[in-house]
């Protein structure tokens, strides 16, 4: 039995979940603006998407062995943009055509801009739906390849991702993964004020999923859910509820009054850089 150095492991995908915020408040920097609040919490649960869950071939993004990662929340853009970036997908150079005319990596993603972006998501609830039917159809292929769908938790009040949880347990999709990143905000505000979906764990279990709830900015624990949810021996459907902090890694940030759009100052981005790299793992 292959042996895992996992404190090294930890200490890679802490140094990848680092870039991945580098790279997205670079973005940011280009416009002076962009989701960077998301961007920053969901950066440890890509790293350990992209540097340890997912199988793919950076050089041949349609590698049809591949697994998918599906983004259901279009305006996550940015943090993806910076997680195939780092992942050798894209071109670190394209960074800086972020947002701009004719460039790969625009505002609010699109699958036909972008190599390694898998849907074109934004009408959000959409993305579970179209990961239950890419899954059903490698089912049919005998494809081994895993579908991991990213969505919010603005998503949990839209019917058809309900719909979408239902079909998957009944078609005993166990090569679905769906990584619920809980920041609690949505547009209009906190989302369990909205409309509650909590609890969600227990919601997703009552659908007929194998659910795990975890701190999403605690690697540890990712690193732990991934793998339950890749190794999980039952025929269900997986889910992973991560809890993330908007902004983190950025302290002035996060101490921030959070709303769906953090706003950044002109000022603000070389400083959230530079605080950033005080923070630099060895």
């Amino acid at each position: 039995m292959i042996q895992i150095d996992r404190s090294g492991l930890l200490a890679e995908l802490k140094r990848r979940a680092w870039a991945i915020r580098h790279k997205a408040l670079r973005m940011g920097a280009v416009q002076k603006q962009g989701y960077i609040g998301q961007a920053l919490g969901v950066a440890d649960v890509l790293a350990v998407s992209y540097f340890h869950a997912l199988r793919m071939r950076p050089e041949d993004p349609a590698w049809e062995g591949r697994d998918r990662f599906l983004l259901s929340i279009g305006h996550y853009a940015i943090a993806l943009y910076s997680v195939l970036i780092e992942k050798g997908v894209l071109p670190e150079y394209e960074l800086e055509t972020y947002g701009t005319d004719d460039s790969r990596l625009p505002m609010s993603g699109m699958a036909s801009y972008t190599p390694g972006m898998e849907i074109t998501g934004g009408s959000l609830g959409q993305g579970l739906g179209i990961g239950v039917g890419m899954a059903l159809g490698l089912k049919r292929k005998r494809s081994d390849a895993v579908i991991y769908n990213l969505m919010s938790d603005g998503e949990l009040g839209e019917g058809s991702t309900w719909e979408a949880a239902m079909s998957a347990a009944h078609h005993r999709l166990d090569n679905l993964i769906c990584i619920v990143d809980f920041n609690n905000q949505q547009a209009d505000g906190a989302s369990t004020q909205m409309l509650s979906s909590e609890p969600v764990d227990a919601k997703f279990e009552a659908f007929g999923w194998y659910t795990q709830r975890v701190d999403g900015n605690d690697m540890d624990a990712l690193l732990t859910a991934f793998d339950n949810a890749r190794n999980q021996a039952s025929d269900k459907p997986r889910a992973i509820i991560c809890d993330t902090l908007m902004c983190k890694g950025v302290p002035f940030l996060e101490a921030r009054e959070i709303t769906h759009f953090v706003r950044v100052d002109e000022d603000e981005w070389d400083k959230a850089l530079a605080v950033l790299e005080e923070d630099k793992p060895a």
